[in-house]
Formats: C-alpha cells, sequence, structure tokens
C-alpha cells in the first residue's frame, strides 16, 4: 500500500498528523465538525494505540508509520513532544517532496530548526494553538518558514479557523503568543476560580458560582470581539460613579492584579523563549 502511494506522490484531499496528542486531535475534530476535511481523508499516525483510538472514534484512518503519513498526505501537522520532533524529522525527511505543506505545532521548536532537519526547499510553517482548540474557540498564530509562500499561509488560515481564530505573525511574536493564549488559558482559569471563590464566601453555592463566572468572562469576551472594543471601554460602560464596580476595582488594584497579571505573562513568554534556545 505504501509503495503505490508513493509512486502515485501523496494526495492533495488528505491531511495527516504524525503524532496524535490532545492537540492533533482537537484540530482534526475541528476540521471534521466544520465540514472541512472528510473524517476518512484524515491520516494519523503515533507509536502506540493510546491516543489514535481517538482518532478511530472520528472516523479517521491510523497507522502506526510515520512514514505513510508522508507518503499518503501532503498537508501533514507534526503533532510530536518537542523533544521527539527531531528524531521524528530525520525519520520523514526524506520521504518530504515539494508537493508537501508541513505543520509544526510543536512548542519551542524554531522554523530555523525544521528546516535545518528538512530538505533545502521544504514549504514549513509553525502554529501556536491553545487548548481552547478543542471546542473550536482557539486563539492560533501561525508563522512561515523561508519556502512558504501566501497561498499556504491561506490555505492554513481557511482550515484552521475551523478550530478558532488564527491569525499570521512573525515567528519572533510566536513565543509572547504562548505566554498571551497558551500559558494564558490557565491564568484566565485561575481569574474565573478567584471570581467564583468571592462569591462562594459571600454564601452563593460552589457551582452556581463558577458557571457564573465561566459565563460572565465567555460573554465579555464576546462582547469585545463582536464590539471590537478596547477593554477599557467597556470597563468604563460597566462603573457607575460610587457603584459597585469601582468599589470592587479599587480593591483590583490594591492587590495588584494588573502587574501582576503582566508580570505573568511576561514571566512565561520568557520561559518560552528560554525552551526555544534548548
Amino acid at each position: 500500500m505504501a509503495a503505490a502511494a508513493a509512486a502515485a506522490g501523496p494526495d492533495l484531499r488528505l491531511v495527516g498528523f504524525v503524532g496524535a496528542g490532545r492537540m492533533a486531535e482537537a484540530i482534526a475534530q475541528g476540521l471534521i465538525r466544520a465540514g472541512k476535511v472528510e473524517a476518512q481523508h484524515v491520516l494519523a499516525s503515533a507509536p502506540s494505540d493510546r491516543n489514535l483510538c481517538h482518532f478511530r472514534a472520528l472516523g479517521c484512518r491510523t497507522t502506526h508509520s510515520n512514514q505513510e503519513v508522508l507518503h499518503s498526505c501532503s498537508l501533514v501537522f507534526l503533532a510530536t513532544k518537542p523533544h521527539v520532533l527531531p528524531a521524528v524529522l530525520a525519520e520523514v525527511a526524506p520521504l518530504v517532496t515539494s508537493e508537501h505543506i508541513l505543520v509544526s505545532v510543536a512548542a519551542g521548536v524554531s522554523l530555523s530548526t525544521l528546516e535545518e532537519l528538512l530538505p533545502l526547499t521544504a514549504r514549513v510553517l509553525r502554529v501556536s494553538p491553545n487548548l481552547p482548540c478543542v471546542v473550536q474557540e482557539g486563539a492560533m498564530v501561525m508563522a512561515r518558514g523561508r519556502h512558504a509562500g501566501r497561498s499556504e499561509v491561506e490555505l492554513l488560515q481557511t482550515l484552521l479557523e475551523a478550530c478558532g481564530q488564527c491569525e499570521e505573525v512573525p515567528e519572533a511574536q510566536v513565543d509572547i503568543h504562548t505566554g498571551l493564549s497558551g500559558s494564558g488559558v490557565a491564568f484566565v482559569c485561575a481569574f474565573s476560580e478567584a471570581l467564583a471563590e468571592g462569591a462562594i464566601k459571600m454564601g452563593m453555592p460552589s457551582g452556581l458560582a463558577h458557571r457564573i463566572a465561566a459565563q460572565t468572562l465567555l460573554g465579555t469576551a464576546k462582547m469585545l470581539l463582536q464590539k471590537g472594543q478596547h477593554p477599557a471601554q467597556l470597563r468604563t460602560d460597566v462603573c457607575t460613579p460610587g457603584g459597585t464596580t469601582i468599589y470592587g476595582l479599587h480593591a483590583l488594584e490594591q492587590g495588584g492584579l494588573r502587574a501582576a497579571t503582566m508580570s505573568a505573562v511576561e514571566a512565561a513568554t520568557c520561559r518560552a523563549k528560554e525552551l526555544s534556545r534548548k
């Protein structure tokens, strides 16, 4: 089967995943649910069946051979753990042709590293996703390598809009995205938890408090995105002179919320840059 596929070249309709972890599954699920790709046109590889079973549940094809994915698919997501990726690239590099578009979602692996480990003219892009891709509400950025053009970017954006928002940025901003949006999911969860716990302290049942806190974050985010407002404008709209909100905001300022949040993004970004240099 692999030999026949090699003779014919990779299929332009097929989307491949080398690595079948949670982020790969989230992207595949988004593409299938949005009708961007048919399930039977997705082929995923992994060393064991532990994660491949999730792809099979979606109706996708699976294999234990990374090389089969390259033989069969023209668009391939490289979704292994970062420390495993160099060995995987060494394995598949001889199969990479001018027909392939390779998309790395491995955190901390630079475009220059990818291009060093692949054929000279390989078309490579780097995508930084975040966990809400699982519910098709991801915030993603992408950067293109030397041989990837506008058409590859547009193709990837068209596909990944099924998983959320995806914008092209210079590669230098990918680590900042990790600090803002990758790690930011945890920061937002910490704030949501604190909001709910404030309500619990004042007597609200725990389950209700956490549901209302999460819905408050969701509704606020939708207003910011749909209206295109600066957060300061929406914050001002909520405040009334002498009202409850300005008293609460004063307490947040006394607690250093703004500075602590900025420092958290800075610390996470610096750590992402450190990992990229290793």
